[in-house]
C-alpha cells in the first residue's frame, strides 16, 4: 500500500493505474476506521482493480460547537487496518493542502433541497462541507466507483444528487449499516459513550423496528412519530428529530411505497444517527 499526503503524488500514482486502463474505486473516510468502513473496504476491493481510500478529517463540515478536535484520529491503526485488507493507496491530506487559502475563503458545493432538512437543519452548513470535499476527492481520484455507508442514509442522499447533478461519470453504491451484536450501528462516536450510556445506545434501532412496525400495520405516522421520539426521550436520549420520508427523502404521500425512517438524538457527548426502510401500504 502506498500512503500519499499530496495532491501531485496521488495525481501522478493514478495516472499510471488509468493508463493501463485500471478501474478505480474510493473509500473516503475520516479515519478511526470500525467494522463499518473495512466493509466498505471490502465491497470496493472486490469491484475495482484498484483501491483508493482516503484519511481526512474535514473540519468544513463541523460546527463552531461541534468535536473537530475531539474527533478520533488513529492514523497508524487505519493504516495497518487497511493494509491488511488489500488497500493499494491511502490518501491522507492536511487542512492546508486541500484548503490552501483557509475555509472561509475556500470555493464551496452545495446540493439545494436534500440536504436542508433533519441532519441539515440541526447542523447549518454541514453538508455543504460534506460535499465540498467530496466533490476535492472526486476530482483527484477521478475514481470510477465510489463506495458510503447507509448508515449516514442523508449523506449518501446528498452525494447522488451531487453526481447526478454534476453529470460526474462515477457511479455511487451504498453499503448496508454494519451493526454491533446489539443492533447499535457503528460509528467513530460511539467511542465517546460510557459504559452506561453505551448500554442505553441500542435503544435507538430498537425504537426504529418498534416504529417501523408499527407503521407497516398501518399506525398513523404522526401518531408513531410521536410514541418514538417518546420512547428515546424516557430512554435518556434527547432527540433532535425522529422523521419518515420518501426514499430520495421527499415527502411521503398517499401513493408512497417505499419509505425510510430517520432518526438523530444525542446521548450523553455522542450524537447517533441510525434509518431504516419501511414498506407503507
Amino acid at each position: 500500500m502506498r500512503t500519499l499526503q499530496t495532491t501531485a503524488d496521488l495525481r501522478t500514482t493514478l495516472a499510471d493505474y488509468r493508463r493501463a486502463h485500471q478501474r478505480i474505486a474510493l473509500v473516503p473516510t475520516m479515519g478511526n476506521l470500525h467494522a463499518g468502513h473495512m466493509a466498505l473496504v471490502e465491497r470496493a476491493r472486490a469491484r475495482a482493480d484498484i483501491l483508493v481510500a482516503s484519511l481526512f478529517v474535514n473540519p468544513m463540515q463541523f460546527g463552531p460547537n461541534e468535536d473537530l478536535d475531539a474527533y478520533p484520529r488513529t492514523l497508524d491503526a487505519d493504516q495497518a487496518r487497511l493494509r491488511d485488507t488489500g488497500c493499494d493507496v491511502l490518501f491522507t491530506p492536511t487542512s492546508q493542502m486541500l484548503y490552501p487559502a483557509g475555509l472561509e475563503a475556500h470555493t464551496r458545493v452545495q446540493v439545494p433541497g436534500v440536504g436542508d432538512n433533519l441532519c441539515g437543519r440541526a447542523r447549518p452548513g454541514h453538508f455543504d462541507g460534506v460535499s465540498t470535499v467530496v466533490t476535492i476527492l472526486f476530482n483527484l481520484v477521478q475514481p470510477d466507483i465510489a463506495f458510503f455507508g447507509e448508515k449516514d442514509y442523508q449523506q449518501l442522499a446528498v452525494i447522488r444528487k451531487l453526481v447526478a447533478d454534476l453529470h460526474l461519470p462515477i457511479e455511487i453504491v451504498g453499503v448496508p449499516t454494519q451493526r454491533a451484536e446489539d443492533g447499535l450501528a457503528l460509528s467513530s462516536r460511539n467511542g465517546y459513550l460510557n459504559a452506561k450510556q453505551r448500554a442505553v445506545a441500542p435503544e435507538l434501532y430498537r425504537t426504529l423496528l418498534a416504529a417501523k412496525a408499527a407503521l407497516e400495520r398501518g399506525d398513523p405516522a404522526p401518531e408513531v412519530i410521536n410514541d418514538a421520539t417518546r420512547r428515546l426521550t424516557e430512554a435518556g436520549f434527547t432527540p433532535d428529530y425522529v422523521e419518515l420520508a420518501s426514499v430520495d427523502l421527499g415527502p411521503v404521500t398517499l401513493g408512497t411505497r417505499e419509505a425510510v425512517l430517520l432518526a438523530a438524538a444525542r446521548l450523553g457527548p455522542a450524537r447517533l444517527i441510525d434509518n431504516i426502510a419501511v414498506t407503507l401500504d
